[in-house]
């Protein structure tokens, strides 16, 4: 039976999904938690707590767990996860990708770098310290730009401007993000000081989903995202998959992506990207060395019903993958997103929203008496809604009516 350490920190959406694919499988799993547990010591080697904060130290706990409880490989469910998972995949002689391929996906000047290098269309960017004066560099700049911090995940942080002005209070702004403690954790000392300013792509964005094997990149999805993503800030909604952008399109965009994994050093695992194209080209916005992130990967279904989950820990132990084809219906998801900040005080109209057609579920993630922070401020959705159909168009209307048939009191 492989032995597989699954990195999940506490606060991810992940877990079950990828517990339920894992038994499935008959694979036995050792969770790695940024919580420790104070039966961690009694339950036979199933759990281990590590310090998501801190990969280096991250990686040599995971050393030293698996010198009792041997591991056939990594599998990191999150971003949080996946430098620990590449530094002790490295000291353990396991499959993972390279250190300095998922550093650059963890550092968006370095992917930035990288990508520009390898030349791939790119736009023009510096780093300013957050101890910086931005006004100097706002006077010199060619707008629209985009700012953002060089390691939080899900928009947090980025931010548009379109003049000196809104340049220095974006600034400000994503200083006052990185200020926190929960910032400061997630992107480590080395990356919480620094602010990415880039210029601004215009054009259609999409999310490709796929999985690399050997440098090979296999498209398993490419979702479309209908809501225009023009700022000042970049909060995601609708995905809704098959794309309905022309094949050529499409082919540009696979091609884009598995050159912009080459030039990461990126060659095994699962990828998550994100692109905009224009009249110019295709233009990698983000790479990540994991797969979807929320609840969205149930929107995905292969063959005749496996999971996302089970195909990437197939992938993982090395095991036959029935088929890759994602099954034909359209599917989408709509990440709930957060109207104003407040306390969370109500949710109605959920029967209402899952008796739509083509609507699968309706799931509130946040719960009652939750405070919540919109964008750019916040990283979190108040839930999601799951559709599916004969067609991308119908599964977007119902994702929309769904949401129109929900109410959110927040204090």
């Amino acid at each position: 039976m492989p032995r597989v350490l699954l990195l999940i920190p506490t606060r991810s959406y992940r877990a079950p999904d990828f517990m339920d694919a894992a038994a499935k499988l008959g694979i036995e799993v050792v969770v790695g938690s940024d919580a420790r547990s104070p039966l961690e010591a009694l339950n036979g080697g199933r759990t281990v707590g590590l310090d998501f904060a801190h990969p280096d130290t991250g990686a040599s706990e995971i050393e030293a767990f698996a010198r009792t409880h041997p591991l056939d490989t990594i599998v990191a469910v999150d971003d949080a996860g996946a430098l620990i998972a590449a530094r002790a995949a490295r000291r353990l002689e396991l499959p993972y990708n390279p250190v300095s391929a998922v550093e650059a996906t963890r550092n968006k000047s370095l992917l930035r770098e990288r990508l520009a290098a390898a030349g791939l269309p790119s736009p023009a960017f510096h780093v300013l310290r957050t101890s910086d004066d931005p006004r100097p560099a706002a006077n010199a700049l060619a707008y629209p730009v985009v700012l953002k911090p060089l390691a939080l995940s899900a928009s947090r942080g980025v931010i548009r401007a379109d003049d000196a002005d809104a340049f220095v209070d974006a600034f400000a702004r994503v200083c006052a993000i990185l200020a926190s403690d929960e910032a400061r954790a997630e992107c480590g000392a080395e990356l919480a000081d620094r602010v990415l300013v880039e210029g601004y792509i215009p054009g259609t964005e999409v999310s490709l989903e796929g999985l690399l094997d050997h440098g090979r990149l296999r498209v398993l999805a490419l979702f479309d995202k209908p809501d225009p993503l023009d700022g000042p800030f970049f909060e995601e909604t609708i995905y809704v998959t098959p794309s309905r952008l022309p094949d050529a399109d499409q082919r540009l965009v696979a091609e884009t992506a598995e050159r912009a994994c080459a030039a990461l050093g990126l060659v095994d695992g699962p990828v998550h990207a994100e692109l905009r194209l224009n009249a110019d080209g295709a233009y990698a916005i983000d790479i990540a060395a994991r797969s979807i992130g929320g609840l969205c990967a149930r929107t995905l279904s292969f063959g005749t019903g496996m999971s996302l989950e089970e195909l990437l820990l197939r992938h993982a132990i090395g095991a036959d993958v029935p088929s890759f084809e994602r099954q034909s219906a359209a599917a989408g998801v709509m990440m709930i997103p957060i109207p104003a900040g407040g306390t969370l005080r109500g949710v109605a109209g959920v029967a209402t929203a899952e008796a739509v057609p083509l609507i699968e579920s309706v799931t509130i993630s946040m719960h009652v008496g939750s405070r919540i922070t919109p964008l750019p401020e916040g990283s979190e959705y108040l839930g999601f809604i799951f559709a599916r159909g004969e067609g991308p168009a119908a599964v977007e209307a119902a994702l929309r009516s769904a949401h129109a048939a929900l109410r959110f009191e927040i204090a």
